[in-house]
């Protein structure tokens, strides 16, 4: 393997990110003490504490391999309900500046106004980026445009690869 640091690193952040992943990969470990291999050594295998690898022995052993599901985590309630929120998915279909504001485009301090003045809901800035977000929407960027540029030489300049000059 060329850059097995590397690899470690990819494959923990995939285990990381899937729910069913972590579950696999806690029986993975609690299967290898079971096998003979002592916490520490699973530990130092799989990348975790040997405290973390006797707790899902622990938990293996008090609830079976149910125990070993993430258990739910539900956060914070939202502040906003979801007939609020279906009122807010409506408003980002529509230009801002057809409910009076001066921007052509959403963006979270925008957002974050608009949802205080219309549904005063204090949300900060990155919050209301997060909203952006739930409601399946994406965040665009205005790209400058060079004011008294030639439209034709940008569209050349487009165009023109530098790469290999030199």
């Amino acid at each position: 393997m060329k850059d097995a640091a590397s690899a470690v690193r990819v494959i923990q952040q995939q285990i990381g990110r899937s729910e069913d992943a972590r579950y696999d990969h806690r029986l993975h470990g609690v299967l290898l003490v079971a096998k003979g291999y002592d916490c520490y050594e699973v530990a130092e295998i799989l990348g975790h504490s040997p405290t973390t690898i006797e707790n899902w022995v622990n938990t293996y052993n008090t609830r079976g391999v149910e125990g070993l599901h993430d258990d739910s985590r539900p956060g914070r309630p939202s502040r906003i309900s979801d007939a609020v929120k279906e009122q807010i998915d409506q408003d980002l279909r529509k230009n801002p500046r057809d409910l009076g504001y001066s921007q052509n485009l959403w963006d979270g301090k925008l957002l974050s106004h608009h949802l205080k003045e219309r549904y005063q809901i204090t949300l900060g800035i990155r919050q209301a980026q997060r909203l952006f977000h739930q409601l399946g929407f994406r965040q665009r960027k205005p790209r400058p445009v060079i004011s008294r540029g030639d439209p034709v030489a940008q569209e050349a300049f487009k165009k023109t690869c530098r790469t290999g000059e030199g």
